[in-house]
């Protein structure tokens, strides 16, 4: 079975509020994070169709801030699919009044499929379709390739 990164996407939206703000009066980032992640793991699960756990994150880059009352949109969508890890790209935004949209955050996040025993399980292969999809899938085993190299000399 295949499936497209656009039978994967989805966004998650969140207002700021007080008790998400860290001393600088800015979104804490530990919380972005956690948003991250679980949009992440929606993406994951519905490429895989499993519970999935999440093993690495990559590339987590704090682009912008967001204040309190601000709107943010975090987009997730499928990346690269191996043989159990998936990696799954997700974009996040402080979204204005006006529908305008500014890049806060991206991140690239590694999700393993587990089967009912809770061990890792195949996943679909992923189809990518757009020249845009096929460089993120390439740029996405580069950087899992990096991983492994990372690992192998406990880096």
């Amino acid at each position: 079975m295949t499936k497209t990164p656009s039978q994967t996407y989805t966004e998650q939206v969140h207002i700021v509020r007080a008790s998400d703000l860290n001393g600088s009066k800015r979104l804490f980032g530990g919380n972005l994070l956690a948003w991250i992640d679980i949009t992440a793991a929606i993406v994951a699960r519905r490429h895989s169709e499993c519970n999935v756990t999440t093993v690495a994150i990559d590339d987590l880059h704090f682009i912008a801030p967001a204040y309190s009352n601000d709107t943010v949109v975090l987009c997730g969508k499928m990346t690269y699919a191996g043989r159990t890890s998936m990696e799954v790209t997700v974009e996040s935004y402080v979204e204005h009044l006006d529908g305008t949209r500014n890049p806060i955050n991206r991140a690239h996040v590694v999700m393993v499929a587990l089967g009912p025993d809770d061990r890792p399980c195949e996943v679909p292969k992923l189809l990518p379709e757009s020249d845009e999809e096929k460089a993120q899938f390439l740029a996405g085993e580069k950087r899992k390739q990096l991983r492994i190299q990372r690992q192998a000399e406990n880096y």
